[in-house]
Parts: structure tokens; sequence; C-alpha cells
């Protein structure tokens, strides 16, 4: 490093005043540009979009909480099937949501239905349980997981409780 340094100072002094002078305000230029250009300017945009993104959330929450008595009292959305039974629905979202392979059984319990799945993937249960219980308005009244046999598939047992039609 020494002998790099070395060498760029005795080139700089082999320079005329005016070549000196002229490399000298071409350094800090780049500096300037290398510090502004590349540091500050995007960290200024970055910043920006996160503002925004604070301000949109802000937003978000307001309406929320100005009308979560409204959607509240609205209860679940109706999803058109009514009539079908709980355990045809969640039989066929469960299909509908890819667990058709890790259904294994679909029994009617007296308050619900209950389910049986093998191997299925984790985030795909989650997914369908929220399903259910936010369109269909079966909530779920216990849930039994175990480890399957390859890394993100689960066993489950799972109980909805149906709701009062």
């Amino acid at each position: 490093m020494n002998a790099l340094l070395a060498r760029l100072k005795s080139w700089y002094q082999g320079l005329q005043p005016r070549e000196q002078r002229m490399v000298s305000i071409g350094a800090v230029s780049l500096v300037l540009l290398v510090l502004f250009g590349g540091i500050l300017l995007p960290l200024q945009s970055a910043t920006s979009a996160a503002v925004r993104h604070v301000v949109t959330q802000r937003d978000d929450l307001e309406w929320m909480q100005k009308n979560a008595p409204e959607i509240e009292a609205a209860g679940p959305l109706p999803s058109g099937d009514e009539h079908e039974p709980a355990v045809v629905i969640v039989d066929r979202v469960g299909r509908q949501s890819g667990l058709g392979d890790a259904l294994r059984g679909t029994q009617p319990s007296p308050n619900g239905v209950r389910v049986q799945l093998e191997g299925a993937p984790f985030d795909t249960l989650i997914t369908w349980v929220a399903t259910l219980d936010a369109r269909y308005g079966l909530a779920l009244d216990s849930i039994t997981i175990d480890r399957g046999t390859r890394p993100g598939l689960v066993n489950a047992n799972v109980t909805f409780t149906a709701p009062k039609r």
C-alpha cells in the first residue's frame, strides 16, 4: 500500500502546477459526486419511500379504527353457500386450497365438522383454516398438529364449530 501511495505521490509531483490543480479539483469533484450520487440520494429516496409507506399505513389504520364497528356488525361475508352443509364447505374449500391429497377424512360432529389431514403443507393448512373462519364463519374449535414426514408438511386433526343458521 505504501509503495502504491509513494508512486502516486511521485507521479503527482511530476505534474505541472496547472495539472496538479486540475487533478486536485477532479479528485474533490469525484469524491463529492460519489458521496451525493452514490450514498445520500439513494438514502434520501429510501427514506422518502419509508415515510410514504408509514403515512399510508397510518391512513389505513385510521380508516379501520373508524369503520371497525360497522364491519364487525356486518358479520362474515355472505358466500352464497348458506344452504350447503358445513362438511361439504370444508371439503370443497380444502380441495380448492390445494389440500385435496392431504384430506383423509371429513366427518360431521355434534357442533360442526372434524377433519383429518396427512402430509399437508403447513402454510396452506393455516390459510385454509383462516379462509373457513373469515369467509364461511366456521370457527376453529380445536387443532392438533404433528410434524409430517418431510419438512413443511404436517399431520393435523382439526375441529370446526359451524355457525348457527
